[in-house]
Formats: C-alpha cells, sequence, structure tokens
C-alpha cells in the first residue's frame, strides 16, 4: 500500500511500494491545481476579476467563446491574484522540497497559463522547471502527458490529484496522488499503485456545518421573538409560518455568506481566524461554492414564495443590503456596522410580518441600538486583533490602528442606548399594549440586558471576545444562563405566572 501523508510513511519494501532508488533519480513533476495548492487558478482568477466589477461577467463570457487557453491567459493577464496566500497542501510541499534537497529534480506542470504558473514557481523556491497553458495550448491530460513524455524521455514520476491526470499516470513511470477522492484514487490505482498518497481532509457534518455556517442560523432566531412578544406563543399556524420563513431566511443567508466569502478570499487568507474558513483553506472548492450559492438562493425563495409575497418581499430586502455590503458598504468604516445592525432589524421585522402581531417602533429601535452595538464589539476585536499582529489597516475594511478606543466608545454606548430603550418601552407601551398578563415582571429585563452587554464589552476590551459575538453568546455559559433567565421574565410577563 502507498504512504498516507497524514502519518509517517510505511515500512515496506521497496517491491511492494514501487519505491527504489531508480525511482528517486526519476523528476518529480507536480500539478498545480488541488495539488500543490488546493485550489483552481482558473477559478481564483475568474473571481479576482469579476470582484471589481461584476459587469466584467460579459468580457469573461467573450474570452469563453474564444477557447479555455484564452480564457486562462486574459484572466492571468488582467486579474490581480495574491499568489502568496494561496492555501497549499503542505505535506505535498514538504516532501518535494525535501526530495529536492536531496538532489532529485522537482517541476511543476500545470494547465494554469504560464504567467500565474511563473508567479508561483517564485513562492516555492524547489521548483527547477515549469510547464504551463500559454494561450494557444491548454495544457491538460493528453496534452501535459505528451509535453512531459517529449521531456523526460527517460521517464518521470507524476503527482496529480484529478481523473484528467490518467493520461498523465499512464505515461508517467511513478504516480503520486494528492488530494484524491475515493473515485480518483480508485482510477489512479488501474493504472498502477502510487507510491504515495497525500490524502485529503476527512469532510463529515462539522464540515458541512462550517459551510453552511450553520452556528450563524442562530441569528435567525429573531424570526421568532415576535410570537413570544406578540403573546402568540401556542399558536400552531402562527409558528408554522415563522419556522418556514427562518428556514428560508437561513438558506438565503447561507448563500450570501459563501457569495461572501468568495468576494473576501484573498483577505481571509491573510486573517489569523478566517483563513480557515472552507473557502479560503481550499476544502471547498470555489467550484462547489458557485454551485451551492444558487442552489441556496432558490431553495429560499421556493419556501418563500410558499409563504406568500410577504416574505418574498423582505427576502429580496435581505438580499439587496447584504449585496450591497458584501460589494461596498462593508469597506466604509461606521457604516458598515450600521448596515449589519439593519440585517438584524429586518430579521426582526420578517418576524412581525409572519406573525401578524402590531407593529412596535420601540421594539425596532431597540434592535437597531442593540445590534449596532454587537457590530461594532466584532469591529473592535478586529481592530485590536489586527493592531496586535503589526498591522496599520484592516484587510477589506475601514478601519485603521488607533480606531479602537473611538470603536469601543460608540459601540458601548449603543449598547447602553438599547438598554434605555427598553426602560422606555416598559414604561409607555408593556403596560397599554394587552399583551402581557403580569408587565411588572418586565422590569427585570433591562437589569439582566445590562448585564450582558457590559460582559461582551468587557470582554472584548480584555481581547477574550471571539470574533463574532452573537456566535460567541451562543456558545458562552453566561451568556446562555442570562438569555435563559431573560426568556423566563417574558414568560412570566406574558403568562402572569411568578418565576
Amino acid at each position: 500500500m502507498p504512504a498516507i501523508h497524514d502519518v509517517q510513511r510505511a515500512p515496506e519494501t521497496a517491491e511492494k511500494t514501487g519505491i527504489t532508488d531508480k525511482s528517486a533519480e526519476l523528476p518529480l513533476v507536480l500539478d498545480l491545481d488541488g495539488a500543490l495548492i488546493r485550489t483552481d487558478i482558473l477559478f481564483e482568477t475568474f473571481i479576482a476579476f469579476v470582484r471589481q466589477n461584476p459587469l466584467r461577467l460579459f468580457q469573461v463570457a467573450a474570452w469563453v467563446l474564444r477557447g479555455r487557453a484564452i480564457l486562462k491567459q486574459k484572466l492571468a493577464e488582467k486579474a490581480v491574484l495574491d499568489v502568496e496566500s494561496l492555501p497549499a497542501t503542505e505535506d505535498l510541499v514538504s516532501f518535494a522540497a525535501r526530495e529536492a534537497a536531496m538532489g532529485r529534480q522537482v517541476h511543476l506542470a500545470t494547465a494554469t497559463d504560464s504567467l500565474v504558473a511563473h508567479r508561483i514557481k517564485k513562492r516555492f523556491p524547489f521548483i527547477s522547471r515549469v510547464f504551463a497553458s500559454d494561450g494557444a495550448t491548454n495544457l491538460k491530460a493528453k496534452a501535459k502527458a505528451a509535453v512531459l513524455v517529449d521531456a523526460f524521455p527517460d521517464g518521470f514520476a507524476y503527482a496529480g490529484d484529478s481523473r484528467a491526470d490518467v493520461p498523465v499516470w499512464k505515461a508517467a513511470q511513478d504516480s503520486l496522488v494528492v488530494n484524491p477522492t475515493p473515485g480518483v484514487l480508485r482510477a489512479a490505482r488501474a493504472v498502477r499503485e502510487p507510491v504515495e498518497v497525500f490524502a485529503r481532509p476527512k469532510a463529515g457534518f462539522k464540515f458541512a456545518a462550517k459551510v453552511l455556517r450553520l452556528h450563524q442560523w442562530a441569528k435567525n432566531g429573531l424570526i421568532f421573538a415576535p410570537l413570544l412578544l406578540g403573546g402568540l406563543m401556542f399558536n400552531v399556524e402562527a409558528w408554522t409560518l415563522a419556522a418556514a420563513g427562518f428556514l428560508a431566511l437561513s438558506l438565503l443567508a447561507s448563500a450570501t455568506y459563501l457569495l461572501n466569502d468568495l468576494f473576501d478570499l484573498a483577505d481571509d487568507r491573510r486573517h489569523w481566524s478566517k483563513r480557515n474558513r472552507p473557502l479560503a483553506s481550499g476544502r471547498l472548492k470555489i467550484a462547489h461554492a458557485l454551485v451551492l450559492i444558487p442552489a441556496g438562493m432558490i431553495a429560499a425563495y421556493a419556501i418563500a414564495a410558499w409563504i406568500g409575497p410577504v416574505a418574498i418581499g423582505f427576502l429580496t430586502l435581505y438580499l439587496a443590503l447584504t449585496l450591497a455590503y458584501s460589494f461596498s458598504l462593508k469597506k466604509i468604516e461606521l457604516l458598515d456596522a450600521a448596515v449589519l445592525a439593519t440585517l438584524f432589524t429586518v430579521r426582526l421585522g420578517f418576524g412581525v410580518a409572519l406573525a401578524g402581531v402590531v407593529f412596535s417602533p420601540w421594539l425596532l429601535v431597540f434592535s437597531m441600538f442593540l445590534f449596532l452595538s454587537l457590530s461594532f464589539a466584532k469591529r473592535h476585536v478586529e481592530v485590536t486583533r489586527m493592531e496586535a499582529h503589526g498591522r496599520t489597516k484592516a484587510a477589506g475594511r475601514g478601519y485603521k490602528a488607533g480606531d479602537g478606543p473611538m470603536v469601543a466608545m460608540i459601540g458601548a454606548a449603543s449598547g447602553l442606548a438599547s438598554v434605555q430603550v427598553l426602560v422606555m418601552y416598559v414604561m409607555n407601551e408593556a403596560y397599554s399594549a394587552g399583551a402581557y398578563a403580569q408587565p411588572l415582571m418586565l422590569w427585570a429585563a433591562p437589569p439582566i440586558l445590562f448585564l450582558w452587554v457590559a460582559r461582551i464589552w468587557l470582554l472584548a476590551q480584555r481581547g477574550e471576545l471571539d470574533d463574532d459575538p452573537v456566535a460567541f453568546a451562543v456558545k458562552d455559559g453566561p451568556s446562555l444562563l442570562l438569555g435563559a433567565v431573560l426568556g423566563m421574565v417574558f414568560a412570566a410577563a406574558l403568562l402572569g405566572s411568578p418565576l
């Protein structure tokens, strides 16, 4: 059996593995896309080109009609690609560097355009020579095999990752398989037993949850708040509509998170925590994301169509705000946090519409101030960590070193304003609304909210807060306890029973 490269090479005989002194002397040729790096340069350059102006899609379409080699060449020329941050297959990099240090020739053969391939060669100094597409020839599959046979008549070893590499493995003397799916590994073994297998990370439920950002679905729980505040706790029809709305908005949100990650690839890869996201790390292929995004949107709108025009309207508003944020508004300091707070308030407004309860301006003003505070807490964490990493400007954002105190001041003030709005709601509307059997119980809510907001900002100031306060809150014991107590307070006020 070949070695699996999250473990040490197995102590097997040369006859069994195919590893011989002669094999070690063969030139080692590495594929690029999906092998040396965990992503596809064609899609990387496409995203880098289009993110600057979505209207460039029409220009890309014109290049597609001229052939794949021309498309790659044009994108390589026009796109601004950060090759230093592209996610590499570290096991293969270490192996190739070690082989090169022992005197073995290591080369790169890729269907990527020559312009980008030579830039990547500079990143990996162990690479001696580059074979790549040139605008006339798309160096893939049989074309790549023919070029390598001509360049290395005495034989070569080839490291690839896909079914397109099967013709190259057939032409090679030794096969190395990188990040393979089970089907690709079977296809490689049908040619010959690979001398090395660099296994891909396993993808299970946790990976799927990260791709869909399931933990972010907790934010959409705001849809259910109007049911509780409007006295519809036991209304099955209202809960059914709210649940459908929750699912629709969650699917749309997952799609827009992926879209935002696509346009933030370069920035995320240079971020201390965001670089581990599925797209930034290369664990999720860009091609798969480009399928998941429209699929999520279509599913969301299908559910919204079942609910009715109101749901379609709110989803469209949410989508428009999110796209505006992803393309432009997130780069404008202060306004970015206001847009995030607005998105939270849209969630709440969607819940009000689904429940059919009386509109309360107090509720929406409270939401704006509270989530404005949490949005600034997120930015405060990013600014302080940016400064700790010696950077002067946040990547893809408008904040600079030294903005932390001002961001903290505005954010803490917004949090205190939300507490004040809750006090005014209890004083001016809770008693007259008629929804509460025991409105006096609501006076316990403002102190509980104050404790939670104060805790968030204390942890932010200490540098102990997660990048996202909402994601932090759903995992933080004291936050969950305060949330449970607050829920019991509102339940007691609605039902008229003591805590």
